[in-house]
């Protein structure tokens, strides 16, 4: 569920959109890709609580815990369920002291019936935040910081194909999602609710995406307009 993303929307653009102020010559050797996968580096955004506002980071997806002995764990930690993400030792310290954003411009999932991919975005058009944690881990080589993504229940669109999806979170929700001070779990869990599906939309893409090394725009073309689908208005 939600194993591969998209971001090629650049950096000038998503500090604007997601008014981060600085850190982004850390991220700016991130390639825009359609086609992110588990243990790449991905962009990041935190709020250290400073009044230097919001920051880019850049983080390996798939959460490797403070506790780990390697790193190895990091590849089954690249999502967290809403329900048990303050309760799970690999995730429940980095959800309570260290939230972020990770952010892209649509996602993939596969249709189980027919391993059919499928592209899901916003009908806006517009990038978005994934409610995601961030964590430090020593490695003999030095400190790795590590992100995972939460999910959800799948909404009326998703459930046409899957039964999860990602947290997507509105805006309006960012400041609270990002606040240090904010540690709470009765405060923080609503917060990871289903993305309106009317404001979403789906379409088939081409099976190339399920290769990693296979890379380029032409990835999240739509198969066809006739096989396009979206959710009824």
């Amino acid at each position: 569920m939600c194993g591969r993303y998209n971001l090629r929307t650049n950096l000038h653009q998503v500090a604007e959109f997601f008014s981060v102020l600085r850190g982004k010559e850390e991220v700016a050797g991130i390639p825009p890709r359609s086609n992110t996968a588990p243990t790449q580096t991905v962009v990041c955004i935190r709020d250290p609580g400073e009044a230097a506002g919001r920051e880019f980071f850049a983080a390996r997806w798939g959460l490797i815990p403070s506790w780990a002995k390697d790193a190895k764990i990091g590849s089954q930690c690249i999502m967290a369920r809403a329900e048990t993400v303050d309760t799970k030792p690999s995730f429940r310290a980095a959800f309570i002291r260290r939230r972020c954003l990770m952010i892209a411009d649509g996602f993939y999932e596969w249709r189980e019936e027919d391993k059919q991919p499928l592209y899901v975005s916003l009908k806006s058009g517009q990038p978005f935040a994934f409610a995601a944690m961030w964590e430090i881990w020593d490695s003999p080589e030095g400190e790795v910081q590590s992100c995972a993504l939460c999910t959800t229940t799948a909404n009326p669109l998703m459930a046409t194909f899957s039964d999860r999806m990602p947290v997507i979170l509105p805006p309006a929700v960012h400041a609270q999602w990002l606040n240090p001070q904010v540690t709470d779990p009765g405060q923080l869990k609503p917060l990871l609710a289903q993305y309106p599906a009317e404001d979403m939309q789906v379409w088939p893409v081409s099976k190339r995406v399920g290769n990693v090394r296979n890379e380029g725009p032409d990835l999240i073309q739509p198969m066809s307009a006739q096989v396009t689908l979206a959710f009824p208005d």
